[in-house]
């Protein structure tokens, strides 16, 4: 390396890749723009053509009625998608949507605020205002009286220089007000929708109590009841006393499997695997079962004979006699499964679905060890919430009465764990994410320093030099690999997490996608965040490693370090959050992950399940999509007074802008989302925006700190007071009313019409809601006590009954 490289590549400019270069910036819109567009592009194509896939709630579920038909002319679609209001997204994706939208809208207002004074005043500022360096010299002990004299000269005049900084604690105290008002008046505007919708509607998850914590002397349903009853706070409907299920449970997975196995290995024999389908959904490639050549000695007879056999317009379930070997499954038996035979599958696996059969019917009829876990169903909504906002009793851990999941969302194998267990099973998740944050935080950081060209330099020197010939190559290296890795690593992460949370014994899959939110936000908040920006770029790492006693020993060139990383950073946020909202929300729009899984998991299925598992709707998981939107505002807000901040901010505002559009054709038409919807996810959504609140004070106090605005950055501590203070009257005022549901709300929303008009009651002629339709004449029972033995799936019904005739013939 010769010395020009080495001054550049020192450690005073190893952040580098970090800056925001105008040539790194028009790659990355380009290709972002040229990703998202043909993106874009594709999906208006194959939007009119594949309504099964990019219309299934409209079509398959028939929960948006209320929503208008959508044109099928290629970007007709626009406007209509952009005029339905917010009662509509209320009426057709429930409560949790319309929460989720409320969040976008939020940050586009305030961005676009940020904005408009980021352009009009904090840029000019900044412009006439040129960064200088601050004098070594002020910061050492002066020895003679001229030094002192010319220091002090010094550093009043860098203090009238600074005299912009004032910009920096104006602004602080503004785009924080400015945030809390829209924090609170969102807040209650979805307070009173919240309340008038939930008050309104009938549901049985409404009118159910989660009751935990139940004495040994009342686990029995007679008991409950009159327990209830006795507090004269309402009828009781019905009780379902969780019991110990497990062997139950246990017989019904094996069965599943053996099913599969059965319908697999009748599948094989018959050699069919026809499946109907809509043209409108993925298509479905049928090859022809193989069947024997049919030969005719005679052509002029053979002309029709020949049609009822081999001609593709015959009955479907048809199949022609043929001799075609009988599948085979290998058995293994002995002390240690050392010995195996081969016996016929499908004989082997009908009498074991049978034996399985019996074993679940006599389980079913078996009095099962009750569990300290019941459901309650009241008569009304209202005693249920009086119930459930009361203290039931004395002692503590005992009888608590909580808000129930929806019958649908109840994780009954997780019913019959015991409190120990559960706690035991969240602490261990808790230690693993511990670990893993240790793990992404070693793994993230040497990554992101092979990614710069300076630090390749060191590692790999022929590249190194191939880099700097070839400026665009470089440009690609260190700002597109880095933003690429980073976003991989984001998509790839959540599904871990999802994994772990479901690991952790929650009683419902509202608590376990609320438990997702938290975990993939503390990956991308802490993992993220702060390892590019507290550590530095990856670029600076080798000279992190070289100073780290230094900078440990004085606190001051720690807090240099960590303004100059939030300073040279902004350029990789910025080419992160382009990529975001312009590559990758068209892709989600396209549906990309369904699109690319499907040929892999229609090369894998063989029988008529396998076929009709390939259709089903893709399901919307907030716990995927949420924490990376929340770290975006929080990452636009850290930059919306610094430097160049007006890049960020308009990058974010264009990111909420086509993510509100995106997610709203997703929630509204083409995505499920499965939870009973009751808007809890936005507490935690404000509550982190709070701590990015908290860190957007912080950041600038370190600014003005570091370039000796001691007075105006201690004035931000007053604020950041001020936030915490907020944050805690915020939860004790408004936290309560996005759990519950006041009595009063029951009684003023009888009559209420807010969030009907989607599906029309047959019965009553009248109009339910979201929930309402779909838990109708649901009850909370145990799948296992209830569902049905389903019969096997194949295409022809009649070979499988005489099989069975032939083996009780045998």
């Amino acid at each position: 390396m010769d010395d020009y490289d080495k001054a550049k590549c020192g450690k005073q400019n190893y952040d580098e890749w970090a800056g925001l270069r105008p040539r790194d910036l028009r790659i990355q819109i380009y290709l972002s723009l040229a990703l998202g567009i043909g993106a874009f592009l594709v999906f208006c194509f194959l939007r009119p053509r594949w309504k099964g896939l990019y219309s299934a709630r409209k079509k398959q579920n028939n929960q948006a009625t209320a929503l208008p038909e959508l044109p099928d002319s290629f970007f007709g679609w626009i406007l209509p998608l952009w005029r339905i209001t917010d009662e509509q997204v209320l009426e057709s994706a429930g409560l949790d949507a319309y929460v989720y939208l409320a969040f976008f809208k939020l940050a586009i207002r305030f961005f676009f605020v940020a904005l408009f004074f980021a352009l009009a005043v904090i840029k000019p500022v900044h412009d006439t205002h040129k960064e200088i360096k601050i004098p070594d010299d002020v910061h050492k002990k002066p020895d003679k009286r001229d030094d002192l004299s010319t220091l002090v000269a010094m550093a009043s005049d860098y203090e009238a220089y600074t005299d912009y900084l004032w910009m920096y604690l104006v602004f602080a105290y503004f785009f924080t007000a400015f945030l809390l008002y829209l924090i609170v008046s969102e807040t209650r505007k979805i307070i009173e929708v919240r309340q008038k919708y939930l008050g309104s509607q009938k549901t049985i998850t409404d009118r159910t109590i989660r009751l935990s914590g139940i004495p040994l002397e009342l686990r029995s349903e007679t008991k409950i009841k009159e327990f209830i009853e006795d507090l004269e706070i309402g009828t009781v409907e019905s009780v379902t006393l969780c019991r110990n299920w497990k062997e139950l449970d246990e017989r019904v997975v094996q069965r599943q499997t053996v099913l599969r196995k059965l319908e697999e290995a009748w599948t094989v024999y018959l050699g069919n695997r026809r499946v109907e389908r809509s043209l409108e959904t993925l298509p479905l490639v049928q090859p022809r079962p193989p069947a024997p050549e049919v030969h005719h000695d005679d052509d002029e007879n053979g002309n029709e004979f020949s049609q009822l056999l081999n001609d593709t317009d015959r009955d479907p379930d048809y199949t022609i006699p043929y001799s075609r070997p009988r599948p085979m499954a290998k058995i293994w038996f002995g002390s240690f499964k050392m010995r195996f035979k081969n016996v016929d599958a499908i004989n082997y696996y009908e009498e074991k679905l049978r034996r399985l059969d019996d074993d679940i019917r006599a389980l079913r009829k078996k009095d099962f060890e009750p569990t300290p876990l019941a459901f309650v169903t009241m008569d009304s909504v209202l005693s249920a919430q009086m119930a459930i906002q009361a203290v039931l009793d004395p002692s503590p851990l005992q009888l608590l009465a909580n808000n129930s999941p929806a019958p649908p969302d109840v994780v009954w194998t997780n019913t019959y764990l015991s409190r120990g267990k559960r706690m035991l099973r969240a602490w261990s998740i808790t230690v693993v994410i511990g670990l893993l944050t240790v793990f992404w935080t070693v793994l993230l950081v040497p990554i992101a320093g092979a990614l710069n060209t300076c630090a390749i330099h060191e590692v790999l020197p022929g590249l190194a030099e191939v880099l700097k010939a070839h400026p665009v190559l470089q440009s690609l290296v260190n700002t597109q690999l880095p933003t690429l890795a980073v976003t991989l690593l984001n998509v790839l992460v959540p599904f871990l997490y999802d994994w772990l949370a479901n690991q952790q014994g929650m009683i419902s899959q509202g608590d376990v996608e609320l438990s997702v939110i938290s975990k993939n936000f503390f990956f991308t908040f802490f993992n993220f965040f702060f390892v590019f920006t507290i550590l530095g770029t990856g670029s600076g790492f080798i000279a992190l490693l070289e100073s780290f006693k230094e900078k440990l020993r004085d606190a001051s060139v720690i807090a240099n370090t960590l303004a100059k990383s939030l300073a040279k950073l902004l350029g990789f946020y910025t080419n992160f959050i382009i990529l975001q909202g312009f590559g990758l929300f068209p892709l989600r729009l396209l549906e990309f992950g369904a699109l690319t899984l499907y040929p892999i998991n229609l090369i894998g299925a063989k029988t008529p399940r396998d076929y009709a598992e390939l259709v089903q709707p893709p399901v919307f998981s907030y716990g995927f999509f949420l924490p990376q939107t929340i770290l975006i505002f929080i990452i636009c807000l850290v930059y919306s007074v610094l430097r160049d901040s007006w890049q960020v901010l308009l990058s974010g505002l264009a990111y909420f802008m086509i993510g509100h559009f995106v997610h709203k054709y997703q929630l509204l038409y083409a995505m499920e989302h499965r939870q009973h919807s009751t808007g809890r996810g936005w507490t935690m959504m404000c509550d982190r925006v709070i701590v990015g609140l908290v860190l957007f004070q912080l950041t600038l106090a370190g600014q003005l700190a570091l370039k000796t605005a001691f007075k105006r950055a201690a004035l931000i501590a007053p604020l950041a007071a001020g936030t915490l203070w907020f944050a805690y009257v915020y939860g004790r005022t408004y936290r309560p009313l996005m759990k519950f549901i006041a009595l009063r709300s029951l009684k003023q929303a009888e009559h209420s019409d807010l969030g009907r008009g989607v599906q029309e009651e047959a019965s009553s002629g009248g109009q339910q809601t979201l929930d309402e339709a779909r838990e109708k004449e649901m009850r909370f029972a145990h799948p296992s006590l209830v569902m049905n033995l389903d019969d096997v799936w194949i295409a022809d019904k009649r070979a499988r009954s005489q099989n069975s005739s032939a083996a009780y013939s045998d």
